[in-house]
C-alpha cells in the first residue's frame, strides 16, 4: 500500500479491493437476480406506457380515450408476443452479449450491424433519462396526491434525477454482483405494489365503490370531444401515434439479449427462461393499468404530475391510513424500479460497447476491464453523455419519450429481419414459422420506428433520425482507420527482417542539467553497449550552456563527453531534427536518442516543470534509422529519500 498511488487509494477507498479477471465466473448472475436487474427497464415501462396512449387520444376524443386505450394496449401485447418469440430466438442462437448488434452482424455484415450499434447506444442512453426522470416524477406525484396538491417539489425533478444518474454509475462501478443485489428488489416490490393495486381496485370495482377521477381538475391536459364512428372520430393517423407512444412500453424487452454474458450458464437457457418470465409479468403490467386507467378515467396531467398510476394507486387505496400507506407503498416502489430501470443500460450499454470495440468499430478503451472487473469506460461515458441528455431536456419525461422508442425498435427491426434472413438460409423444423413470426415482428418494429420519427419530428425526434445517420458515419469511420493503421503497421514483413541492418550504433543523452535524471540515462546508454555515446545539450541560453559545460567538465560522474549545439532560434525541435539527420546521413548508422523526462506526484510539481520529452520523440518518429527512448526519473521519491536523510541514487 507504501507504493499505491493517492488517486488510487481513493479508487480502493470508494470502489473496493480490485478483482482479478480469474473471479469474472463469480460475477454471473443466477436468474432471479438477472431477471431483478435485467427486468427492470422493461416492467417499469409499464408505469407510463399507458399514460403516453392517453396524451396522444385524449385530447382529441375526449373521454372516449379509455375505450379506445384497452384495443390499442391489445395491439401493444401482441406485439410484445412476437417480440418475445423472436428474442427467445436470439438468445438461444447467439449467446454473447450485443443482442441485435450480433444478428445484424452475423447475417448483414459489419457495416449494416452499425445501424443496430448506433440504435442501442442511443437507446441506452435515453432510457437512463427517461427511466430517472419517470422516477422522480413517482417521488413529486405522491408529495402531490398526499400533500393535497402540493407542488413545492416540482423544481426538484432535475437535480433528484441527476443524483440518482451519479449514484448508479457508483454502484456499478463497484461490480455487477453488486449492482444485482442492490438492484434485484425493487423489480419484485413494483410487481407486488402493481398487483396490490389491482386487488385494490377489483375488489371495488366488484363491490361498485370504485371512484373516477376529475377530468376537468387544474393542470390536466385538454379534454377533445367524441365524434362518431368506431374510433370516436380519432384519425387513424391519432390512433397509429398512440400506439407508438405505447410501444415504450416494451423498450427494454432486448436487455437480456444485450446483457446475455452475464448470466450463468448454460447461459442461453436461463436467458430464454428469464425473458419469458420477464414478458409474462410485462403483459400483466400492461394490460392491468390500461385496465384500471379506462375503469377509473385517470388523465394524464400536463406538467407529468400526478401521474396515471399514482392516481390509480389513489383511487383504489381511497383515503384514510391504510389508502395513504398504500399509496406510499405503490409509489415508492414505482420510484424504485424506474430509478434500477436506468441501471439496466449500465449492464448492457458497456456489454455493447465493449464488443462494438472488439470488432474495431469503437475506441478500444472501451473494451478494458475496470478495478472491479465492470466495463468502467462504458459506464462513464453512459453517465456523462445521459447527463448531457438531461440537462438539455429538462429531465421531462414527455420530451424524452420522443427520442425513446425510435432506438429500440430499430434495434427490434434489425433483429426480426436478421432472424428472418438467418433461418431463410436453413432448412429446420419450424423453419416457415420462425420466418413468419421474425418477419413480422421486423415489419411492425420498422412501422412504429416510421410512425414515431413523422407524427414526434418536431418534438424532438428529428433528433433521433440526425444522429442516427451521423453515428453510423462515425462508427465506420473509427473503423477504417484502425483498419488503416493496422494494414500500415502489419508492412511488409520479409524473411529476417529482425536482424541487424546497421553497422554502426550512435546513442545521444540529451541534457537539460547535470543531475540524477541525466546520469540515470548514461548508465542506461553504456548499458545498450553502441559503438558511441554521446552527451548533447542545445544551448538555448548561452551563458547557462557555458556553465554546465564548466559543471560536466568539474564532474568525475561521468566520463562521456558534452557537446553543446548552438539553438540561437530556440526552436529545439528543428535543431534535433537536424542533429538526427546529420548522425543517420550515411545510412549505416542507427541512431537511439535518450530523453531523460523528470516526473512529478504532486500537482505543484507538474505545474512548474514543463515535459517536452514526448513532443521531441513525436517529431523524431517521422525519421527513418531512428528510435526515441523516454527514460522516467521519479523526482519525488528523490525528494523523499533526501527527507529521511537518505542520499539519492540514480537507480
Amino acid at each position: 500500500m507504501a507504493l499505491d498511488r493517492p488517486v488510487y487509494r481513493i479508487k480502493r477507498h470508494l470502489l473496493g479491493r480490485p478483482l482479478t479477471t480469474e473471479r469474472i465466473g463469480e460475477q454471473k448472475l443466477n436468474n432471479r437476480t438477472a431477471l431483478g436487474v435485467l427486468a427492470s427497464d422493461c416492467i417499469s415501462s409499464s408505469a407510463y406506457g399507458s399514460e403516453e396512449m392517453l396524451r396522444v387520444l385524449v385530447p382529441v376524443v375526449g373521454a372516449a380515450a379509455f375505450t379506445l386505450l384497452m384495443p390499442v394496449t391489445g395491439a401493444i401485447l401482441f406485439v410484445l408476443v412476437l417480440l418475445t418469440l423472436c428474442y427467445s430466438d436470439v438468445v438461444m442462437i447467439y449467446t454473447r452479449a450485443g443482442g441485435s448488434y450480433v444478428v445484424a452482424r452475423e447475417n448483414f455484415g459489419p457495416d449494416v450491424a452499425q445501424v443496430a450499434a448506433v440504435a442501442l447506444l442511443v437507446d441506452y442512453i435515453v432510457t437512463v433519462a427517461v427511466q430517472t426522470s419517470a422516477g422522480t416524477n413517482a417521488l413529486i406525484s405522491l408529495a402531490h396526491l398526499v400533500g393535497n396538491g402540493f407542488t413545492g417539489l416540482d423544481h426538484l425533478q432535475l437535480p433528484v434525477s441527476v443524483v440518482v444518474i451519479v449514484l448508479l454509475m457508483y454502484g456499478n462501478l463497484r461490480g455487477v454482483r453488486e449492482a444485482g443485489r442492490a438492484f434485484a428488489l425493487p423489480a419484485y416490490l413494483f410487481m407486488a405494489a402493481v398487483g396490490l393495486i389491482l386487488v385494490a381496485a377489483g375488489v371495488r370495482w366488484l363491490l361498485g365503490e370504485l371512484p373516477h377521477a376529475d377530468l376537468h381538475a387544474e393542470g390536466v391536459v385538454p379534454l377533445g370531444t367524441p365524434g362518431n364512428g368506431w374510433l370516436y372520430g380519432a384519425s387513424l393517423f391519432i390512433v397509429l401515434r398512440s400506439f407508438a407512444n405505447g410501444g415504450s412500453s416494451l423498450t427494454g424487452l432486448e436487455a437480456i439479449s444485450n446483457g446475455i454474458s452475464t448470466f450463468r450458464e448454460p447461459q442461453g437457457r436461463n436467458a430464454r427462461r428469464t425473458l419469458i418470465a420477464m414478458s409474462a409479468v410485462l403483459g400483466v403490467l400492461v394490460l392491468g393499468v390500461s385496465a384500471l386507467a379506462h375503469l377509473t378515467h385517470a388523465v394524464p396531467y400536463k406538467d407529468g404530475t400526478p401521474t396515471v398510476i399514482a392516481q390509480e394507486a389513489h383511487l383504489a387505496f381511497g383515503g384514510g391510513p391504510l389508502g395513504t400507506a398504500g399509496l406510499v407503498f405503490v409509489q415508492l416502489a414505482t420510484a424504485l424500479v424506474l430509478y434500477t430501470g436506468a441501471n439496466t443500460p449500465f449492464t448492457g450499454f458497456p456489454y455493447l460497447a465493449s464488443f462494438v470495440a472488439q470488432d474495431r468499430f469503437l475506441p478500444r478503451q472501451l473494451t478494458r476491464r475496470g478495478h472491479r472487473l465492470a466495463f468502467s469506460n462504458g459506464i462513464i461515458a453512459l453517465t456523462v453523455v445521459s447527463l448531457a441528455l438531461l440537462l438539455v431536456t429538462g429531465a421531462s419525461v414527455d420530451r424524452l419519450v420522443a427520442l425513446y422508442a425510435i432506438g429500440v425498435f430499430t434495434a427490434f427491426t434489425m433483429a426480426g429481419a436478421g432472424l428472418t434472413a438467418y433461418h431463410l438460409r436453413r432448412r429446420e423444423p419450424h423453419r416457415r414459422l420462425k420466418i413468419a413470426v421474425n418477419g413480422l415482428a421486423a415489419f411492425i418494429s420498422a412501422a412504429v420506428v416510421l410512425i414515431f420519427a413523422v407524427t414526434k419530428f418536431t418534438e424532438g425526434a428529428w433528433l433521433v433520425v440526425v444522429i442516427f445517420p451521423l453515428g453510423v458515419w462515425a462508427l465506420m469511420r473509427i473503423n477504417r482507420e484502425y483498419r488503416h493503421e493496422a494494414a500500415a503497421l502489419r508492412g511488409i514483413q520479409a524473411p529476417g527482417a529482425d536482424r541487424e541492418l546497421f553497422r554502426r550504433h550512435l546513442v545521444l543523452v540529451l541534457v537539460e542539467t547535470l543531475d540524477l535524471a541525466t546520469l540515470k540515462a548514461l548508465r542506461y546508454a553504456h548499458e545498450l553497449r553502441p559503438d558511441e555515446i554521446r552527451a548533447v545539450h542545445f544551448a538555448i541560453d548561452e551563458a547557462y550552456g557555458r556553465r554546465l559545460a564548466s559543471r560536466w567538465g568539474a564532474t568525475a560522474a561521468t566520463s562521456v563527453p558534452l557537446e553543446l549545439v548552438a539553438c540561437p532560434d530556440r526552436r529545439l525541435r528543428h535543431a534535433m531534427m537536424q542533429l538526427a539527420a546529420r548522425a543517420t546521413a550515411d545510412g549505416d548508422t542507427w541512431l537511439t536518442v535518450l530523453v531523460p523526462r523528470r516526473t512529478y506526484r504532486n500537482v505543484l510539481g507538474k505545474l512548474l516543470h514543463r515535459g517536452t520529452g514526448e513532443q521531441l520523440a513525436k517529431t523524431l518518429a517521422r525519421l527513418p534509422h531512428v528510435a526515441v527512448t523516454i527514460l522516467p526519473f521519479d523526482v519525488s521519491h528523490a525528494l523523499r529519500e533526501l527527507e529521511e536523510g537518505e542520499a539519492p541514487q540514480p537507480d
